[in-house]
């Protein structure tokens, strides 16, 4: 373990983060719900500075907390939309050659993306229909649906949000999670694999095989390397994505007042945990027998071998978080959600970032920034009350 001090935490004011756990999850009783019919009524209603505890109802910073990640759901919905598009359970057969090459990863990858794809989208309309129930202003980023996106065979054609086309992925969580550090201490981590300015997706049908039979895939020949590689792409953006979603939850709980809205923000950030240890274990099919070692003809993106030899930080089924430094050096290591916690780590301001260095926002223009950062400034600033 370490000697350093964790980094300070701006957003528990003066509390340390056991003792703000310890009254979160103290407090006994749980506050009844506002009705969806009442809501309905009072759409331009304003919300009090701090809700009593005992009103049932939720705080400007609840709201804020909520609306930040109902954006960042709207967003996840509509990457996600565009791989279950081409590589999930779809009803035209997306795009054979790349449905072919996730199944290199796992057979069930289809399945596994559209079952993602449900859950992002679930989140996202119940975050704004509670949010509606309560008298608050729902999310739309609309207006923004501007990007264009592929034009390979399983594309739908519609505008779209982000842009699959021009990635940066940080791999560094593969290292991270691998690693007894944590990013709170303020521990950096080197990226598994360099993947800049590379699609995750077929950017049009010149990326496939002319003739792949799904569930049957070969990986030589140069056109089934370079969607082969572009699959591999995925499998790392998959996990990028929900690994900082488990971060971002677990960072605005401890803001929420209202015990509700607890529930709804640790209950979501759940299963935002579950699907990155999914996604974690299949990028290490990428970077193992019989896949690696793989590069891609086109771009030189290289994907080796990971377990020749096998480390500590490379070994591919190591796939649980390894305990780390938590809390206080002085305490034994645990195994964790890391970073979390600390806003400017892992906080909404940290998410926008994240998915702007990502390069999902490509071809954006300012005033989407503009919105996206007023909305995550106001959720970062959300303090928990009572």
């Amino acid at each position: 373990m370490n000697t350093r001090e964790p980094m300070s935490s701006d957003h528990v004011e003066g509390q340390d983060l056991d003792t703000l756990w310890r009254r979160v999850i103290g407090r006994r009783s749980f506050l009844q719900g506002v009705g969806l019919a009442g809501a309905a009524t009072l759409p331009g209603a304003v919300l009090p500075a701090v809700a009593s505890a005992k009103s049932g109802g939720i705080t400007k910073g609840d709201v804020a907390i909520l609306r930040f990640l109902a954006a960042a759901e709207i967003i996840e919905s509509d990457l996600w939309t565009q791989y279950a598009e081409f590589g999930g359970v779809a009803p035209g057969g997306g795009n054979a050659p790349y449905v072919a090459a996730l199944q290199n990863l796992d057979g069930d990858m289809p399945q596994y993306i559209s079952d993602n794809t449900d859950d992002e989208l679930s989140h996202a309309a119940f975050l704004n229909a509670y949010l509606e129930s309560k008298g608050a202003a729902p999310v739309s980023l609309e207006k923004f649906r501007t990007l264009e996106g592929s034009t390979a065979t399983g594309s739908s054609g519609k505008r779209r949000l982000t842009n699959l086309l021009h990635l940066n992925v940080d791999t560094s969580w593969y290292t991270r999670y691998r690693s007894r550090e944590n990013p709170d201490f303020g521990d950096k981590f080197a990226q598994a694999i360099s993947i800049v300015d590379k699609p995750a997706i077929p950017v049009s049908d010149a990326d496939t095989p002319p003739t792949t039979e799904v569930g049957q895939p070969p990986i030589t020949g140069k056109a089934a390397r370079r969607i082969q590689a572009i699959a591999n792409t995925a499998g790392f953006h998959f996990a990028f994505i929900e690994q900082g979603g488990s971060s971002l939850y677990s960072t605005m709980a401890l803001k929420a007042t209202n015990l509700e809205v607890l529930r709804i923000v640790v209950s979501i950030g759940g299963v935002e945990t579950n699907h990155f240890s999914l996604w974690h274990d299949k990028a290490g099919n990428a970077i193992s027998d019989p896949l690696a070692p793989l590069t891609d003809p086109e771009t030189g993106l290289m994907f080796r071998n990971f377990n020749s030899p096998a480390t500590e930080l490379t070994q591919t089924n190591l796939i649980l978080p390894e305990p780390c430094d938590f809390i206080h050096e002085s305490l034994p290591d645990c195994s964790v959600v890391r970073p979390a916690g600390i806003t400017h780590n892992s906080g909404a301001r940290a998410a926008v970032k994240g998915f702007t260095d990502d390069g999902l926002f490509h071809g954006q223009p300012p005033e989407f920034f503009k919105t996206l950062n007023k909305l995550a400034d106001a959720a970062d600033a959300a303090r928990r009350h009572g």
